[in-house]
């Protein structure tokens, strides 16, 4: 099979069910952060090695995907099966934050981004997952959005954040306090 078909030259591309969209289309744009946010995941995997849960980080690359082919099916004409988010995907994330908290000082400021090439990759991961989040949200306000997909995407962008502070900690990395010159 060739990977390339010609038929998006000219900037259209389709949806799963068969509609034929613009590149430029909101749906293309949410679906395309979160396969950007996939990738970096895979990053942060990569260089967070041995120091993250490894298998939670390709769970969540699964789900990406799950979320991806729902953002990617025109909900009028797709008769698909695709695979679901649960609310025990959520509760994954919740359990992880909790277990990597318990061993984290608690946090009296907000924290730069940065101290080690794997905290900065999960900074940026957080950022394009937020991204994600706020075109999904933009979408549902056009057509609805499982309410799970925007559940999960903002408890990733959390668990994102907490990750960052647990790799500071375990790579014995500074963690900067931001501080406000007023």
């Amino acid at each position: 099979m060739k990977i390339y078909t010609k038929k998006g030259d000219e900037g259209m591309t389709s949806l799963i069910g068969g509609t034929r969209v613009s590149k430029a289309h909101l749906r293309i744009d949410a679906y395309g952060t979160v396969d950007e946010l996939n990738s970096y995941i895979g990053w942060v995997r990569d260089l967070a090695d041995g120091m993250a849960n490894k298998k939670l980080l390709i769970d969540i690359q699964d789900r990406l995907f799950t979320i991806g082919s729902h953002l990617a099916s025109d909900p009028e004409s797709s008769k698909m099966k695709l695979p679901e988010l649960s609310e025990d995907n959520i509760t994954d994330l919740e359990k992880a934050m909790d277990e990597m908290e318990s061993h984290l000082p608690e946090m009296k400021a907000f924290v730069l981004p940065g101290g080690h090439q794997s905290v900065s990759c999960t900074h940026v991961a957080r950022c394009v997952c937020r991204r994600a989040e706020r075109l999904t949200v933009l979408l549902n306000s056009e057509q609805p959005v499982n309410p799970l997909i925007l559940k999960y995407l903002n408890r990733l962008s959390d668990y994102l954040f907490v990750l960052s502070r647990f790799l500071t900690m375990k790579l014995g990395a500074e963690e900067t306090p931001w501080k406000a010159k007023v």
